[in-house]
C-alpha cells in the first residue's frame, strides 16, 4: 500500500523503514514538529526512578541530563529502544499506555523508595501522576518538550492526495489526527478520504478524525509500533 505517515520527522523516517520491509510505499509529511525546552541541568537528588511515556520524552530528557545511571520506566518498546540509543543503562518498559505503566511499577519499585520523575511535554494530562499517586507513589512531572501541528498539509501530502496516489495513512496519536483533520478540511480534500483507510493506534485516535469518510478504520490491539504494523497488514487485506 502507498501509506502517508504525519508523525513528528524522526518517529516518521523510523516507521517508513518498517513500512519498506513489508513491501509498502511510505510518504512522510510531518504535520506535527517536536520543540525540545531548553534549561538548566536537572537534578536527581532523593529520586528513584526516571519515567517517559514517548521517546520524544527520552530525546528530551538526554538534552538536559547527563545522568544515565537512574532505572528508567518506559511506557512501550519503542520508547524504550530510545531509551537505550541514549545511553540509560537501566530500562524497563511495558506494551501499552500511562495506566500499564502504573500498573507495573509496583512490581519495578516501591512507593517508599524515592520520587518518580516523569519526562513530560507541555500537552500532558498528568493522567500517570494521578494513577500513580493512588498508589502512593510521588511523582514530579518535568515538562521538558511541546509537539506543535502544522497549518496546512505540505505540498507532497496534499499533491498525493489530490491525485489519489495515496491507499491509506496512519495515525498515531489524538492529537495526530486532529492535525491531519484540520489540514484536510482546509485544503478541501475531505471527499478523497473516501478512498482512504485510516489505521489508528487507537480509539481516541480513530474518534478524533471524525466526521472524515474514511473507507475504513482500523484500529492497532495495543498502542504500540508492532500492533500498528500488524494493523496496516489487516487495512491491506481488507483494500
Amino acid at each position: 500500500m502507498r501509506i502517508l505517515i504525519t508523525r513528528p520527522l524522526e518517529d516518521a523516517v523510523r516507521f517508513a523503514e518498517l513500512l519498506r520491509l513489508r513491501g509498502h510505499e511510505p510518504l512522510c509529511a510531518s504535520l506535527l514538529s517536536v520543540q525540545f525546552f531548553d534549561g538548566p541541568e536537572l537534578t536527581f537528588e532523593g529520586v528513584s526512578a526516571i519515567l517517559c511515556t514517548s521517546a520524544n520524552g527520552v530525546r528530551a530528557l538526554a538534552r538536559r541530563t547527563s545522568e544515565r545511571e537512574l532505572p528508567l520506566f518506559a511506557v512501550g518498546p519503542q520508547t524504550a529502544d530510545a531509551a537505550k540509543g541514549a545511553g540509560f543503562e537501566k530500562v524497563e518498559c511495558t506494551d501499552g499506555d500511562a495506566r500499564t505503566l502504573a500498573e507495573a511499577m509496583l512490581d519495578w519499585i516501591k512507593p517508599d523508595e524515592g520520587m518518580l520523575v516523569h519526562a513530560a511535554s507541555a500537552d500532558n494530562e498528568g493522567k500517570l501522576k494521578t494513577l500513580l499517586a493512588e498508589e502512593g507513589y510521588r511523582v514530579s512531572v518535568e515538562v521538558l518538550y511541546e509537539v506543535v501541528a502544522v497549518s496546512k498539509l505540505p505540498d507532497l501530502a496534499r499533491e498525493a492526495l489530490a491525485q489519489h496516489a495515496l491507499d491509506a495513512t496512519v495515525v498515531f496519536s489524538p492529537r495526530s489526527a486532529m492535525a491531519l483533520n484540520d489540514c484536510i478540511v482546509r485544503a478541501g480534500l475531505t471527499g478523497v478520504c473516501r478512498s482512504l483507510a485510516a489505521v489508528c493506534i487507537s480509539k481516541a485516535a480513530a474518534e478524533a478524525l471524525q466526521p472524515l469518510p474514511f473507507r475504513s478504520v482500523v484500529i492497532a490491539d495495543k498502542p504500540n509500533q508492532n500492533a500498528m504494523l500488524d494493523a496496516v497488514e489487516r487495512a491491506a487485506a481488507g483494500r
